[in-house]
């Protein structure tokens, strides 16, 4: 069976061992000189000038959120097809998510429909670079602005997108990012960051990531945690990030093979294989999802969906608020089906995932 994601594929040739070892000899596990390192060379990569390494991606989110001033009560517009976890966060602080629908080609957030949630008056604004693609982020960050909303870049699945010499997470007024091992950039556990380029932003996340604490035991802000990175995971992602471009690459070249392949199919396929896409998931649209699913898994070939629930409809949260109509998130959440597509990933098994693929039209 190809698998949709192999670790041990991904991390094949890189040298994590010494890492390690490195940690290992220190004996300095939380906050020490690996964590120092990382964020400021994921601060340079990233292009912002700022990074605070954070304990998960969903972390990251809230608390971006509430060092741009989000509160109980306060709306933040987002998209619903993304797996819940931007409204994870935004309910976690008690405030309310504002439902914004897609665009049809990218599935990232629509402009134009943001343009119609503004008039609703949220505080902020989650933009997600879904698949690792990146969204409409210029023209929704130029409305931002305008209205005084504050953006937060969802990176969680782009890590290292570029567009216009501008990196995914440096242009809204912060960006999270995840190091679940899955991601483009993963650890061997949860992980997560934020950059920005705002100092007092930065500062706010880092006394929140540390019980609020302005010294030690002094707690002078509000809602704090313990949200911090350890030595390991960040000893790992250093190891890990020089070589994160190269495989962003080596994603892009086998979507863009995909695309090639599948493209006289009647499928919806990433619009992009460029810079701006890092190939997160390679992520098509059909009619018929789970008998097509039910094929590839017989001719060995791994996939999963996507999402398939759109946030608004999960029952746990009955009262969701919408801006508009939802269209375009709702189908795209009955069509969307991922398949294999990591560093790795062999020529010979991406021959037989578009084998399989055509041979399930072929019938």
């Amino acid at each position: 069976m190809i698998p949709l994601f192999s670790a041990k594929a991904a991390n094949a040739g890189l040298d994590l061992e010494s890492a390690l070892l490195r940690v290992l000899r220190s004996n300095w596990y939380v906050l020490g000189a690996e964590v120092t390192a990382f964020e400021q060379e994921f601060a340079a990569h990233a292009g912002a000038a700022e990074c605070v390494s954070l304990a998960n991606g969903t972390d990251a989110l809230e608390l971006a959120l509430r060092a741009v001033g989000v509160a109980a009560g306060d709306h933040v517009a987002c998209v619903a097809n993304a797996g819940f976890y931007g409204s994870t966060a935004i309910h976690a602080i008690g405030a309310k998510p504002l439902y914004v629908d897609i665009d049809a080609k990218t599935l990232n957030m629509s402009a134009a429909a943001f343009e119609r949630a503004i008039q609703q008056g949220p505080k902020a604004v989650i933009v997600t670079h879904l698949y690792g693609q990146m969204a409409d982020i210029e023209a929704l960050a130029a409305m931002a602005s305008k209205a005084g909303i504050k953006l937060i870049e969802d990176c969680a699945q782009s890590h290292g997108a570029l567009r216009n010499g501008r990196r995914a997470g440096s242009i809204g007024d912060i960006g999270c990012f995840s190091f679940y091992p899955t991601k483009n950039l993963g650890a061997l556990g949860d992980g997560g960051a934020v950059v920005c380029n705002d100092p007092a932003i930065a500062k706010a996340v880092r006394t929140l990531r540390q019980y609020g604490w302005s010294t030690k035991y002094h707690v002078s802000t509000p809602h704090g945690g313990n949200s911090r990175l350890d030595e390991v995971q960040a000893a790992v992602l250093r190891a890990k990030l020089p070589h994160l471009d190269a495989a962003n690459n080596e994603r892009r070249q086998i979507a863009a093979r995909y695309n090639a392949a599948f493209a006289d199919l009647p499928l919806g396929l990433p619009p992009s294989t460029q810079e701006d896409y890092v190939g997160h998931l390679y992520v098509v649209r059909i009619d018929g999802r789970d008998a097509f699913r039910e094929h590839l898994r017989s001719r060995d070939v791994a996939t999963d969906v996507h999402y398939p629930l759109a946030d608004h409809l999960q029952t746990a949260y009955p009262d969701a608020q919408v801006s508009g109509t939802l269209e375009q998130t709702e189908r795209a959440c009955d069509m969307v089906v991922s398949l294999p597509c990591f560093p790795g990933l062999a020529d010979s098994e991406v021959t037989q995932v578009i084998d399989a693929v055509r041979a399930f039209f072929a019938h």
